[in-house]
């Protein structure tokens, strides 16, 4: 082999291991990575895929959510609540951006909605203490001494100082039903912005997705069944959906059991602010879809304490999310773009046109 054929020999070799290095770094497989976590009162699971910066991207997920546990937990000492709460009708507390960017949303709902969606519930909450071991139901009298405290008009923020302002000693609020929208869409964020184009994220009832699935096809999400004792099925009905997120609202998961054994009523967690009793529209679940998770997380409380007719002519009027009832009667009612979408599980709910 001549010098001049061996130097080519060796630059077309050099050439050939090069495209093989570099394929192999551009082209590294899709792989899966799971992480479980308990974190804002629930358990976390994150599925996503892609490569190592993926999952590093996940950890950096779950970190995150922590911190936004850390600000909005009713009961983490230290917790921007926490202080807002002990403060009330004293002076304002100085929270963490977070805090105050999702008690701005959280208020803008609750005058959207005119107290439907009222944030300062906190005493109604501690009242019955649902999911404690102090659960009860109050006498009218308690209910009437508590329910007086809360309206969301007392809040004050002050952007410039970034604090927030509780108006009378005795009030304080609770973030449960829109922190982990906002922790949801934190996570997207993440997740985007490191290039993840396939994940699956549930936060407890918050079920979000980017992309579709690895193999092209749309996520398939189920929709729990509020009555599973009864029909035995996990699920009430199924839905296809890609880059969106599901949050869900029911009677099924944080009641009083004991009475409830006894009685056959389900005393549960999701209160109407304007009398402080749970919730009793004839919705014993719901379920809003949608591209915002903290949207959709006020949006099926909301929707829970108003009922269907309300809580549908509400979202018609935003015009940005979909949204599926089940009712006590049996009945499972969704607003016109998801008429042909759902596909039910069990014969136990009848759909209504």
């Amino acid at each position: 082999m001549t010098k001049k054929i061996k130097k080519v020999f060796f630059i077309i070799t050099m050439g050939i291991m090069l495209i093989s290095l570099m394929t192999a770094c551009i082209s590294q497989p899709t792989r899966q990575y799971d992480k479980n976590i308990f974190a804002l009162d629930t358990i976390v699971t994150l599925r996503v895929f892609g490569d190592r910066s993926a999952k590093k991207a996940m950890d950096r997920v779950a970190d995150r959510i922590k911190e936004i546990e850390r600000h909005m937990s009713p009961s983490l000492e230290g917790s921007d609540v926490i202080k807002i709460n002990q403060a009330a009708g004293v002076e304002p507390a100085q929270v963490h951006e977070d805090t105050f960017y999702v008690i701005k949303k959280a208020l803008e709902y609750g005058r959207l909605t005119e107290g439907v969606f009222d944030i300062t519930i906190q005493p109604i909450v501690e009242l019955w203490g649902i999911n404690t071991e102090h659960a009860k139901i109050p006498s009218e009298e308690e209910i009437e001494e508590k329910i007086a405290l809360v309206d969301y008009r007392k809040v004050r923020m002050n952007e410039e100082k970034r604090t927030i302002f509780l108006e009378e000693k005795g009030m304080g609020i609770d973030l449960g039903a829109i922190a982990k929208g906002y922790a949801a869409d934190e996570a997207v964020r993440i997740l985007k912005e490191a290039g993840v184009e396939h994940a699956l994220l549930n936060l407890g009832g918050n079920v979000i997705t980017i992309g579709r699935r690895p193999d092209g096809n749309s996520w398939r999400i189920g929709l729990q069944d509020p009555r599973t004792e009864e029909t035995g099925q996990d699920h009430f009905g199924i839905i296809d959906v890609a880059d969106a997120t599901v949050v869900s609202s029911g009677d099924y998961e944080r009641y009083i059991k004991d009475v409830y054994k006894k009685t056959g009523e389900r005393y549960h967690h999701i209160f109407d602010p304007r009398s402080g009793f749970p919730a009793q529209k004839g919705l014993i679940a719901c379920s809003i879809i949608t591209s915002s998770s903290i949207d959709a997380d006020a949006l099926s409380t909301i929707l829970f304490i108003m009922g269907h007719e309300q809580g549908f002519e509400l979202i018609d009027q935003l015009g940005s999310a979909e949204a599926i009832v089940v009712t006590s009667n049996k009945e499972i009612y969704t607003t016109e773009g998801l008429r042909d979408s759902i596909i039910s599980s069990n014969d136990y709910y009848r759909i209504v046109d």
